[in-house]
């Protein structure tokens, strides 16, 4: 009786736990999929996007160039003298026929003074000459004198008259003498140190000279391009000697000159076989910057084109021309050098940023008007000054990722980076007061 009464309370206990875990499950099972319908969405990826471009850009050749003295003159003495005195301080800028040194000139004084007193005595002697051969013409016309002493004193006359020229010619050669005592600029620019100090004797056979003088204004960049670029560069010159800019694209604006710009002038040959340009050709422009950095230092023209490529190192020399009046540039710098050739018109440009590089080629992320992206394949002719120039890929108006893309893929959202404070892509925070670049902004401006 007491086991028939163990075994009813185990079996209404059973089913109590049977009806509770049942009702568990079924509940379970109802709420579930309400969960998981109210679970958020993923958020989209903050990003940085910049519109595809429609603009000009220069054709450019890149160099690296070595800044030169427009003219460089080692001033040297022309006589043998001793160095009295100079006139200038090392360093400082002189102007053409400034006296810069002075030598010791007495000798020279000296022997001005007797050719002029050698001429002075030979004229009185050609003046008593002509008076005698008044006085034998008078005889010979009345028969008191022959012939031949008449004759004899027009000869006089003559050889004194070719001595009085002689004199002249010793005076003239003096006064140079004295002249090269006297030592000048034989042009503006600045001076180096100076080589010899007065009271030294100087002579005309010494190789260093007094000091160096150099021209840095205007001055020269002499430059270098690969020897592929030959053709082009060969043609951007005919073209602008002929008044027309180079421009494939079909633009006929040739870019502005700077401060380094000149009247249209044409090419003309050189003895050499050099093609020297006799004044800067406008839309042929020299930009000059600092090595490896981007400010630009000068803004000039092309004058010289080498008459041969170098085989050694596969290159072309160059040569321009820049007004330097804040001396920016110095003579033995290292620089680069942009030859600017003509304009590409109309071309679709896009930051530098925006381009990546997998394995089948260089792509970009574009944005949909859904703000999903896509990666988009695209060929580039050129990237610079932070813009890459697009051939194939790419349409004006699209919106493509200049930041943000390492976590990308395609088919996710995006969305624009917005202010200050906002979290960036690579998981650090915006400066405060710094806002992010506006989606809207064309990639000229970032320029």
């Amino acid at each position: 009786m007491a086991i028939s009464s163990v075994r009813r309370n185990f079996l209404w206990w059973g089913l109590a736990a049977l009806l509770i875990l049942s009702a568990w499950i079924w509940w379970s099972g109802r709420t579930r999929p309400a969960v998981a319908a109210a679970a958020p969405r993923a958020a989209p990826v903050l990003v940085h996007t910049a519109t595809v471009a429609e603009r000009d850009m220069p054709i450019r050749i890149q160099g690296l160039g070595a800044v030169q003295a427009w003219a460089s003159v080692t001033v040297r003495a022309r006589i043998d003298g001793q160095l009295e005195s100079v006139g200038f301080r090392e360093g400082e800028v002189v102007q053409q026929g400034q006296l810069i040194a002075q030598l010791d000139d007495r000798v020279q004084k000296a022997q001005l003074a007797q050719a002029v007193a050698q001429r002075v005595r030979d004229q009185a002697q050609l003046d008593n000459a002509r008076e005698d051969l008044k006085r034998y013409v008078e005889l010979a016309r009345h028969g008191a004198i022959d012939r031949k002493t008449l004759d004899a004193q027009r000869a006089q006359v003559a050889v004194l008259h070719a001595t009085i020229q002689s004199d002249e010619a010793q005076a003239q050669a003096a006064r140079v003498q004295l002249d090269y005592t006297r030592i000048t600029a034989p042009l503006t620019g600045r001076t180096g140190a100076l080589r010899v100090d007065p009271g030294n004797l100087v002579r005309a056979t010494d190789a260093d000279g007094l000091v160096l003088i150099n021209q840095v204004d205007p001055i020269a960049v002499s430059f270098t391009v690969p020897d592929k670029a030959f053709a082009q560069v060969r043609d951007a010159v005919r073209a602008a000697a002929h008044g027309t800019a180079q421009n494939p694209a079909g633009s006929a604006a040739a870019p502005g000159m700077g401060s380094g710009s000149a009247a249209k002038g044409a090419a003309a040959p050189d003895p050499k076989g050099a093609t020297v340009l006799d004044r800067p050709i406008p839309g042929l422009a020299v930009e000059v910057y600092d090595r490896g950095g981007s400010e630009r230092l000068g803004q000039g023209a092309l004058v010289l084109l080498d008459n041969q490529i170098d085989a050694a190192s596969g290159t072309l020399r160059l040569k321009a021309r820049l007004d330097n009046p804040d001396q920016a540039l110095w003579p033995g710098q290292t620089v680069d050098v942009r030859l600017i050739l003509g304009d590409r018109a109309n071309a679709l440009v896009v930051p530098e940023s925006a381009v990546q590089r997998g394995a089948q080629g260089l792509y970009v992320y574009v944005v949909g008007p859904d703000d999903a992206v896509r990666a988009q394949t695209v060929r580039t002719l050129v990237a610079q000054d932070g813009l890459a120039v697009v051939a194939e890929g790419l349409s004006a108006g699209e919106r493509v990722v200049v930041d943000g893309q390492y976590k990308l893929r395609p088919g996710l959202k995006v969305a624009e980076m917005e202010a200050a404070g906002q979290t960036r892509p690579d998981g650090q925070a915006e400066p405060d007061g710094q806002a992010a670049p506006d989606e809207k902004a064309a990639p000229g401006n970032a320029s």
